[in-house]
Formats: structure tokens, sequence, C-alpha cells
């Protein structure tokens, strides 16, 4: 009203004038409380922080705005911390820093850090490729985790307690973690969905990425398809929305527990592949036993309550097929190493990277024994025990793998679905023989696709009068035959 008794003129033009004025007044006091960014693009697409109250937005901005924002990493919104700068912790700062991202990687080495931000490269990991020019090294935890939207932990699993024990007084409270290691810590045989809420506590939230994911290739741009897990469904979304792009496909999942355990026990199988494959044994054995292995996989995540259909998928089968049969894999090169003949300790003392596998074998072993009360488990997990009898030394990788085309014939797989007698058909030449017995018939023989894990190897259930052969010390007998049942016509 001043504004508009000041210069004057009809009634209705200062009326308009003086609403003019309260409108721009209220708008500045918003803008004031608000703060200064306000009114800015930036602002405008990512309107509000998601989910509970204990995790930060975790989004990005479309393709065209990252990319035209991708020299200048500190306009972007987002910032995204990497724990390792491994070839893994390099491949996943080349995936946040193609997607716009200020990313800064957390190294330990501080001349390696400084090669990365002057060459671009980085002298002992994925030497040869070129890494992004939004990307950022250092040595020093303060700088690269103070103000970080997001953490990528990518430290081996039996380095990471005590790395991350160190780092944890810098680590934001509301930044989320995606862990992207694999294995179970030899030691507290816990998986890494139990080590991270333990040092770094519970009230953030935390998303765990598995899947058939060479770092090089990554790193080089070729497309690859993995998963990330959580049980906050909203976070594994945005963590999917964060990093998927063209040629780095993110799918989801809530079943944490059945990801970790493809994600460790894949390693296990792939040693037991490599050395099929330096003992030259040929294609049909290494397929076998990689398939035999998967079915390992499978009563471990179910026994532990993951899903079938988890190990079924990329961070199950998927991951077991690319580290079995992929030349880039480490445990299966420290296999094929293995069965031409070197020793374990000589093979440690000059590798560059870790091999996971050799200490989860350890731990699997281990978690088994703990958790598996019946007898005889060499023979309803040979693989692993067999891999882990090598790796002490006390048999040959072909005297173990001589050993597994020595166990006992059984149905491929042992399930719950079909009561005793209730076979679909039977051919009558094999019967008129005697080829087999109708004990065999009786052992059901389906695969468990129970979503929720209901599945229970340790409780199938015997025939009226026979003992189970999942329980039976002296499983190597033939089973006794069973009570006569009804034929059914084919």
């Amino acid at each position: 009203w001043s504004f508009a008794f000041i210069f004057g003129g009809r009634g209705d033009f200062k009326c308009l004038m003086g609403l003019l004025v309260h409108l721009f007044v209220l708008a500045s006091a918003g803008a004031f409380v608000a703060g200064p960014g306000f009114f800015s693009v930036e602002r405008r697409r990512h309107p509000v922080p998601v989910a509970a109250a204990n995790k930060r937005r975790v989004t990005s901005s479309s393709p065209n705005a990252a990319d035209s924002l991708a020299d200048t990493p500190t306009a972007l919104p987002l910032k995204c911390a990497i724990l390792g700068g491994g070839s893994f912790g390099l491949a996943m700062a080349c995936v946040t820093s193609r997607k716009g991202i200020a990313t800064t990687i957390l190294m330990r080495n501080k001349e390696h850090a400084r090669l990365v931000n002057e060459e671009r490269r980085h002298p002992q990991y994925l030497a040869d490729v070129p890494l992004p020019a939004g990307l950022e090294a250092t040595a020093d935890p303060q700088r690269a985790l103070s103000d970080a939207s997001f953490l990528i932990h990518a430290v081996p699993v039996q380095y990471s307690r005590r790395y991350l024990r160190k780092i944890a007084k810098f680590v934001p409270d509301d930044a989320p973690v995606l862990c992207t290691s694999k294995g179970i810590e030899k030691k507290s045989l816990e998986l890494m969905c139990e080590i991270l809420p333990s040092i770094l506590g519970e009230a953030r939230g935390y998303a765990f990425l598995s899947g058939p994911s060479f770092a090089r290739e990554i790193a080089v741009g070729l497309a690859t398809a993995v998963v990330v897990a959580s049980d906050d469904r909203r976070l594994a979304y945005e963590f999917s929305s964060v990093l998927s792009s063209p040629s780095f496909r993110v799918f989801t999942s809530q079943d944490v527990i059945g990801l970790e355990v493809g994600g460790a026990v894949k390693n296990v199988i792939a040693l037991a592949a490599g050395m099929c494959e330096g003992l030259g044994l040929g294609t049909n054995a290494v397929t076998a036993l990689v398939t035999r292995g998967c079915y390992e996989m499978q009563r471990i995540a179910l026994s532990m309550g993951g899903r079938s259909s988890t190990v079924m998928g990329l961070s199950g089968v998927g991951d077991t097929f690319g580290t079995c049969f992929g030349p880039l894999s480490r445990n299966r090169n420290l296999g094929i190493r293995l069965g031409k003949g070197e020793k374990l300790n000589d093979i440690l003392d000059s590798a560059t990277e870790v091999a996971e596998g050799v200490e989860t074998a350890y731990a699997l072993e281990r978690l088994i024994k703990k958790s598996h009360r019946s007898y005889r488990l060499d023979l309803k997990f040979p693989i692993i025990f067999g891999v882990v009898e090598i790796l002490r030394g006390n048999r040959t990788p072909r005297e173990g793998l001589q050993d597994l085309m020595l166990l006992p014939i059984r149905p491929e797989f042992l399930g719950v679905g079909l009561e005793p007698g209730q076979h679909t058909h039977a051919s009558r030449l094999l019967r008129r023989h005697n080829i087999y017995d109708d004990a065999f018939l009786d052992e059901p023989d389906v695969f468990d696709t129970d979503p929720d894990g209901v599945f229970a190897v340790d409780k199938v259930a015997a025939a009226p009068g026979q003992q189970s052969e999942l329980n039976d010390p002296a499983a190597t007998a033939a089973p006794a035959p069973a009570a006569t049942a009804k034929k059914q016509q084919p």
C-alpha cells in the first residue's frame, strides 16, 4: 500500500499494486526459509526426499542433464563415495561417473590416488582402461565421505570388518550403503548383510548387488545385468534408478539372503570348475559339476531362509555360469592352476587380486556343519566339502573329482511334492528284467519352486518302514524295496 500511495494513481491501480507487493513479500519470505536452492532447476527435478527418515534420497537427474554435467561434479545433486580402489570399485566408479554423479574413490595408497587424478588410469588394476573425467580419488576418508549421498562398498569380505571400523566415524548418518562384496567372513561366519549393520549401525539403509559382472567388462561399457536386493524395496528401486543405463541393467529383489549365498557359493563352485578344466576332463564334466554345484547352493540358501527363485536368477546360476566359464574369473583361474599341479600357497603368493573362493570354502564348511545336524554331510555337499579337502592338501584335484564320480546314483532332485508310490509311469521292460527297484520311484523327484522357502532337505520324510537316504549314514548301499504300491497305467 505504501508503494501505491507514493506513486499515486487511480484507486483500482492502487489495489492492484498493493496486491502485487504483498505477493512479492510472501514469496521472498518463503524462499528465504526454504534456502538458497529453492528456485533451482535441480530442486524442481528432485522435489523431496523419499523413503524413511533414516534414508537419504537416492535419485538421479535425467540422462541428458547428466551428460551435460559430467565434467562439473560439484554442481550435481548426488555424491557417491566408493569404498575400495580395486577392480570392482573402479568399475562401479565408471558406472556412477557416466551417469553424471560426482564420484570419489577412497583408496589406501596416496600415490595411486594421485595417478588416478592426474593420468585417469590406475597403475595396478584395469591399468589399460581410461577412467571418466568426472572421477576423483583420495586417501583421505573425511574428504571422500563427509558429504556423500550414498556409499558403494567394494572391499573384499575378509578385510571389510577392519576397514569399516577405521572409517565408520566419517560416514554420514543418513547415507545408504550398496555392498558389492561377495562371500562369508571366515572368523564369524557372517554375511555382509550382518557385518555392515554391526559396524555402521542399523538405522541406515543397506542394499546388495550381485550377478554376472566382471569388472573389466563393466568398466569398458559392455552390456551387463545385475540384481540389487534390499529389505527396503523402495531403496532397491532407487539404487536401480541411479545405476541403470543402456549398458548396465539393474533388476531388484528383496531376497538378500538368497542373493548373498549365491554370490558366496559360486566362487567355490568356480574353484572346482577350474580344477576340472586344469585336469583336461572336458566340457561334459565341467558342466555337470557346475550344475550339481548349483543344487548345493540351493540347499544352503533354502536352509538359511533364501528363495530358490533367487538361486535360479542372475545372482545365483547367472553369476555361477559367468564365474565358472568366463576367462576373467579369478577363482576359475586359481582352480585351473591347482588342477595343473601348482601349490595353493604359491598361487596365492603370486596373485595380484583376491580370490574370495578360498576363504569362503573354509567358511562354508564350518557353516554347513553348524547348521546341518544330519549324518554324512559330505554326501549332501560333495563339491563344497571336496574343494575344502583339496585346498587343505588332503587329496589331489584328480582324487577329489574321481570321488565325485563314485557317489551313489539317486534321483537328480530330492524334494517335496509326490507321495510315496505316486509315480506317473514305469517301463514294463525295465521292471521285467529288474534293472531298477521300486524304491527309487518312491523318492520324490521334483525341483523345488517354493518361493517362500518352505523346502528343507533335512525334513524329507522317508517312506513307511524305510529309512530316508538323506539321514542314512550308509547311504552308499542300495535302498531297500518299499511296500508294493498300486500301479498306475502309463
